[in-house]
């Protein structure tokens, strides 16, 4: 059973760019997989219902993986403060349990976070607390700007103090015109003062992303077997 946790320490970052591509690959090469959201907050309505926007993400690059949330919620405020404007208390034992459902389905289970790892959701407990209970290995995602350093090193060491198994973090959504010495800085930052590997590097795909051509950006960009710490066959034929 291969279970990952994906977040970012901001906003924006392709996370959920990320997980989809992620899910999409490993479903292509011959692993059942599914993306579960703990929490989702910015919920859309869509014809009466409320829809995960990330989820309905995930179903536009493969409508064959499965996707599930425990908790969705129309307000975009932090998970604490959703919960408290709708009334629906985030409860952590619900979301260990359907976890555990979950995961023992698939071969492989994608954890797309909703906000950062200290987004409260509930008294004294955070998304790192997520992490903690379910026992997961964390890959992050950043983008190469002028904040991402002091994000992702702040995120790194709170994980690391609380004995967090870190896959490594992956670059996401580089442009053509971005600084090179930066993108080749953060590389050597990260590595340097956290032991922290980077994973990989993904270009700006653009906003008419192809099934193919993002699950051709993970297989070329991302070295996708130590983000899912197994061998796969298929990958070294």
């Amino acid at each position: 059973m291969l279970s990952l946790y994906v977040t970012s320490p901001q906003h924006k970052n392709g996370k959920s760019f990320v997980s989809a591509g992620l899910a999409a690959t490993m479903q292509s090469l011959g692993y059942s997989t599914c993306v579960y959201k703990p929490i989702q907050t910015s919920g859309i309505e869509h014809g009466g219902f409320t829809q995960s926007p990330d989820l309905t993400y995930v179903k536009t690059i493969d409508p064959y993986i499965n996707t599930h949330f425990t908790y969705l919620f129309k307000s975009n405020h932090e998970p604490l403060i959703a919960a408290e404007i709708e009334n629906n208390p985030i409860e952590i034992e619900l979301i260990r349990n359907e976890y555990k459902k979950i995961s023992s389905s698939y071969d492989c289970t994608i954890i797309d976070g909703d906000n950062g790892i200290m987004s409260p959701i509930s008294q004294n407990l955070y998304n790192l607390n997520i992490i903690k209970q379910l026992k997961l290995p964390v890959l992050i995602i950043i983008e190469p700007d002028e904040d991402c350093i002091n994000n992702v090193l702040l995120n790194i060491n709170c994980m690391q103090q609380n004995e967090i198994n870190i896959r490594g973090v992956i670059i996401n959504n580089i442009k053509t015109d971005c600084n090179k010495i930066l993108l080749t800085s953060i590389s050597r930052i990260v590595e340097e003062y956290t032991n922290t590997k980077i994973l990989g590097l993904i270009e700006n795909l653009g906003k008419n992303i192809s099934p193919d051509n993002l699950i051709s950006a993970i297989l070329n960009g991302i070295d996708i077997e130590s983000v899912f710490n197994v061998k796969i066959e298929k990958l070294e034929l």
